[in-house]
């Protein structure tokens, strides 16, 4: 018997295979999608941590104890606890800190850090 073209058969078979392919490749590309939303999400939460630590490092936690600051789409509110207060010298006050501070963008929390700096504040200053 001489036959031209597929069999019903055939064709289910190749169907079968072709769907089971575009399953997995469907699979394989939202699985990637997904790691990818994570890993942005992570580059989001690192570059606001980093931008929070530089802005937190100029603030003196004598001067400003508590405070809120908008860094663009960020919103970063610190509040300093004194460790040790080193005591009071001829010309400054200084004090050990842990500034506590809260990043959030549209009242979602990116980060919650703690960094710890040095605050002081000058009593007398001399004339020359």
């Amino acid at each position: 018997m001489n036959q031209h073209g597929f069999t019903l058969l055939e064709a289910i078979v190749a169907l079968v295979l072709i769907t089971s392919t575009g399953m997995a490749l469907l699979n394989w590309i939202s699985t990637n999608l997904t790691t990818l939303q994570h890993v942005q999400a992570a580059q989001q939460r690192n570059d606001a941590t980093r931008n929070a630590v530089a802005f937190i490092e100029t603030v003196n936690p004598i001067e400003q104890p508590r405070g809120e600051e908008i860094i663009g789409a960020y919103k970063l509110v610190w509040e300093a606890k004194a460790i040790e207060l080193l005591g009071d010298t001829i010309m400054y006050q200084v004090g050990l800190y842990d500034m506590n501070v809260i990043v959030s963008l549209d009242d979602t929390l990116v980060a919650k850090l703690t960094v710890r700096q040095i605050g002081f504040k000058q009593y007398f200053k001399h004339e020359y």
